[in-house]
């Protein structure tokens, strides 16, 4: 009997590794981002390691001017003053006049007819509307009665205008109007300068001047030399003389004189500035 001769396992090819659908093209996938997240996350870790360190010197350099003083800057600090003097070249003044009705509408229409007539006589003498400021009220005004307590007297309306005067000649007339209408009150006559802020500057450079010149004494008596400015500061300070006029209603209640005086003298002003120099100290 024949037996069929087989071939010997041993004797076949190892078989080869078959790759079933994209499986080949995911393994070749996941070995490349794999190396994509550590190559990131050495990038982390170095990232850290840097700023851990720079964490460490800055808390260091903390730590080392705990106590310590900041090194201070050598310095000279110098005052300066100035001064001018100028001609005080308007006056002002208020002109005014109060009263009283139970009938408030009355009281306002009183008023405004002595008002008016003030008002239409500083225009024509040629004060410009700029030069007016009206300060205008009406208030209850009250009597105390032992018996009956608080006993309503009317409505006072009071009415003041406030005047620049520009033409000093004109300050008589001015004056005199309250007592050409009627009005009861003359607030006090002040005169000063219109603009100034010439005077500032002249009185600034006067300043600097004297800080100047006083800051190159003192380099010179401490054997220094001056460096730069690293400071400055200025405030302004007012001393004047100016006379004041001031005429009001007698005690009577009596009408106001039209007289006026003559002349009064307008005076001056002192427009005064300081300042604070700091320069800095240079060694020889």
């Amino acid at each position: 009997m024949m037996t069929a001769h087989r071939p010997s396992m041993s004797a076949s090819k190892p078989a080869e590794k078959v790759c079933c659908g994209s499986r080949c093209g995911c393994e070749k996938g996941y070995g490349m981002g794999k190396k994509i997240l550590m190559a990131l996350f050495g990038v982390f870790l170095v990232y850290m390691i840097c700023y851990v360190g720079a964490l460490a010197r800055n808390n260091l350099k903390k730590y080392y001017f705990i106590g310590k003083a900041d090194t201070m800057e050598r310095t000279i600090v110098v005052n300066g003053y100035g001064k001018v003097s100028g001609q005080n070249d308007i006056a002002m003044t208020t002109i005014g006049y109060s009263n009283t009705d139970k009938d408030v509408a009355k009281a306002q229409e009183t008023n405004k007819k002595v008002m008016d007539q003030v008002m239409d006589e500083l225009k024509m003498m040629g004060v410009e509307e700029k030069d007016l400021q009206s300060n205008y009220s009406i208030y209850p005004d009250y009597n105390y009665n032992p018996q009956r307590g608080q006993e309503l007297i009317g409505y006072r309306v009071t009415n003041q205008i406030t005047v620049k005067i520009r033409d000093l000649s004109k300050i008589p007339t001015i004056l005199g109007l309250a007592g050409k209408y009627g009005a009861t009150e003359v607030g006090g006559l002040t005169f000063t300068i219109d603009d100034p802020e010439n005077l500032k500057a002249l009185a600034r450079e006067k300043a600097m001047e004297d800080a100047i010149t006083k800051a190159q004494k003192l380099s010179g008596s401490l054997g220094v030399r001056l460096g730069d400015v690293v400071g400055y500061s200025e405030y302004e300070g007012t001393d004047y003389y100016q006379p004041v006029y001031n005429k009001f209603i007698g005690a009577e209640g009596g009408g106001m004189s039209e007289t006026a005086p003559a002349s009064v003298a307008a005076g001056s002003k002192d427009v005064v500035m300081n300042n604070s120099i700091v320069f800095e100290i240079i060694s020889p």
